[in-house]
């Protein structure tokens, strides 16, 4: 996938206008607060979904204006292709190649980029929600299914802990809790399976990438860790079953906490560097070399998945990271078109081939 143009008019602080930007990295250079994060922004919503930075779509709207548009031209699937965002009176409106669309999820079939931003940094040090997110985010990414089947999942945990709450008061309804237990199963077994699968493939590429950043000084692995006992090789009926038992035996630890101790909602993935937890023993360089691992992984397996190498837009984590790496992302990927933002001077500097842009209050030159 390859943006020929970006056309933006009342969004955010960006100066109406537009950028034409190259084939391969794009450098958006100017002080914080300026409007680079904004333009990053602009573009992630061609994907299909939210802000980046949850920011809702009357938020996006620059001050003292009613509506915002946004406009871009891109190759994808072997044509050249127009989208169009636009919001106005509390109301977006999708456009693709000219013809008017029901929901922005028909941009994911055209579009797609992965976002690497600071708060990517801190994957491996977090607690397991963060680990959590990045894989929802991916599957979901990948397979609008795997979206529509969480969102379920999340709804029937959140009426569960509702009942468990009245439990405590009305003993009477404990009898209704295998109902809800049921069809949790259900659900939780088709994302503990997509969630296996997609680190099994997501490893192999990690690797590789890995492999290339430490210089084969070092090894990752990744594993996903399930507190029922779950592993890649169960079948979804296997892994139902398993569910089945673990929820009957938690129903007193629920009972008494008043909320499901178990489940995809609580599990983790595991990650090693040479054997070694990142998490505890990695120093701050190998950490980040997993997560920059774990990023292109993931846009390697979009390009797998859709035979369309996704745009990557890397927002202000160049200074995250020391000589070697940032060399890495401006001069070694350059077989994605990549968009990168900072604000040290020295970051355009290394910049071997590739193009320029310069943003001041939200003006891009």
């Amino acid at each position: 996938m390859i943006i020929n143009k970006l056309k933006f008019e009342n969004f955010r602080n960006l100066s109406n206008g537009e950028i034409n930007p190259c084939e391969k990295v794009n450098v958006i250079y100017g002080d914080n607060a300026q409007g680079k994060t904004n333009l990053l922004e602009a573009i992630w919503l061609f994907c299909g979904g939210h802000s980046f930075r949850g920011a809702k779509e009357n938020e996006l709207i620059s001050f003292d204006d009613s509506f915002f548009k946004l406009s871009m031209d891109f190759h994808s699937y072997e044509r050249d292709q127009n989208a169009e965002i636009s919001f106005f009176q509390n109301k977006k409106r999708i456009k693709i190649n000219g013809v008017e669309k029901s929901s922005s999820s028909y941009l994911t079939e055209i579009f797609s980029c992965v976002v690497f931003s600071p708060e990517n940094m801190t994957l491996v040090k977090r607690g397991p929600s963060m680990r959590r997110k990045f894989l929802d985010g991916a599957l979901s990414q990948q397979r609008i299914k795997y979206a529509s089947c969480l969102s379920k999942y999340n709804q029937i945990i959140n009426q569960r802990n509702a009942l468990l709450k009245d439990i405590f008061k009305h003993k009477e309804l404990k009898d209704t809790l295998p109902i809800w237990d049921d069809s949790l199963c259900v659900t939780a077994a088709i994302i503990l399976k997509e969630r296996m699968e997609y680190i099994k493939n997501l490893k192999i590429y990690a690797q590789k990438f890995h492999e290339d950043i430490s210089n084969s000084k070092e090894i990752l692995d990744i594993e996903y860790i399930s507190n029922c006992n779950i592993t890649e090789d169960d079948s979804i009926d296997e892994i139902k079953e398993k569910l089945s038992n673990a929820y009957k035996k938690s129903r007193n630890e629920d009972y008494h906490t008043g909320y499901t101790n178990i489940g995809p909602h609580r599990d983790d993935m595991d990650i090693k560097i040479n054997g070694i937890s990142a998490k505890t023993f990695g120093s701050q360089g190998q950490q980040r070399s997993a997560v920059l691992s774990l990023k292109l992984a993931q846009a390697q397996m979009l390009y797998e998945k859709n035979s369309e190498k996704p745009v990557i837009l890397l927002d202000d984590v160049l200074s995250e990271l020391d000589t070697k790496r940032q060399d890495f992302l401006l001069n070694k990927v350059d077989s994605y078109q990549v968009f990168v933002t900072c604000c040290e001077e020295s970051n355009k500097e290394q910049l071997k081939s590739g193009k320029i842009f310069y943003i001041n209050d939200g003006e891009v030159k």
